[in-house]
């Protein structure tokens, strides 16, 4: 892969940012709805440790990287991912309160990354993460190109992921320029990393939500109602939450295929410039969201 390193989007770690979140947040935080709530909990449990293992996995090649672009991407992209680790593990403390087994499930997670940094070779390591940071970098456009998918949302919550959102379409391209300039990684590794990727997230991030509506009292059999109730609010190919996403996932598996041939969320800016003029996340979404489609 020949393309010069360049980064359309300024890397920046926003720190220190303050979201309000406390004992207030209802447990059905997500339109007053159990499962979608739970879902959207399920995804964030793991990011603090998913994050650890995306910055373990680009680490392990940074003594490597001779090109200085790459090298500042690097460091700004583990400063992010250090960032959203700790603001998420603050929101899964509030999990434990509502009486989430958080580090119960949180081990089970952390021992699948475990394992994988242990069992696969560093190359596959580097590819998994790259192609998890695609689905990461598609968050943005799941929950915020339109105004519909987030009404009914704890705006504290919003706030948070709509920040996250942003900074992972920011450094979109920085593991995959690790694993194809300084890994070596070819076509077909890329494309079987993918495929476990898919998988792994599957199954991980519907056993997180089915563990966490067991904790909330909710019988195996009504628990087999809501997932299968809700498959199409997670998949459906118009309106799913990740479905409707699936062109922008199958471009992984071009020959060829670079992050930056996706172009931001249209609206990415309108969240920077309010952000930029007032420090304030929660002002930052707001215009996000005025500007995502009706």
């Amino acid at each position: 892969m020949n393309r010069a390193i360049s980064y359309s989007e300024t890397i920046v770690a926003r720190e220190h940012l303050d979201f309000g979140l406390d004992s207030t947040v209802p447990k059905c935080w997500y339109d007053s709805h159990v499962y979608k709530s739970r879902y959207m909990d399920a995804l964030q449990l793991s990011f603090p440790d998913g994050e650890r293992y995306f910055i373990t996995s680009v680490r392990a090649f940074r003594d490597k990287i001779v090109d200085p672009a790459l090298l500042v991407a690097v460091r700004d992209f583990i400063r992010q991912e250090g960032q959203h680790g700790m603001a998420h593990t603050r929101y899964n403390e509030l999990l434990k309160l509502q009486g989430q087994p958080v580090d119960a499930l949180q081990a089970w997670f952390k021992a699948i990354l475990d394992e994988r940094t242990r069992r696969y070779s560093a190359e596959y390591n580097i590819a998994l993460t790259a192609s998890a940071e695609h689905f990461t970098a598609m968050l943005a456009d799941a929950l915020f190109s339109k105004v519909s998918t987030t009404q009914g949302m704890d705006p504290r919550i919003r706030n948070l992921l709509a920040w996250h959102a942003i900074e992972e379409m920011e450094h979109k391209s920085v593991a995959f320029d690790v694993m194809c300039k300084v890994a070596g990684v070819g076509y077909w590794l890329r494309i079987g990393a993918m495929l476990m990727s898919i998988k792994h997230i599957l199954v991980i991030s519907y056993t997180l939500t089915d563990r966490m509506l067991a904790a909330d009292g909710y019988s195996y059999w009504r628990r087999r109602w809501l997932h299968g109730r809700n498959l199409l609010w997670v998949h459906g190919p118009r309106k799913g939450l990740f479905g409707a996403l699936m062109p922008k996932l199958l471009s992984y598996f071009k020959p060829g295929f670079h992050p930056n041939d996706l172009p931001v969320i249209h609206n990415y800016r309108d969240w920077l410039t309010a952000y930029e003029s007032s420090g304030d996340p929660a002002l930052a979404c707001e215009a996000l969201l005025a500007a995502a489609h009706r």
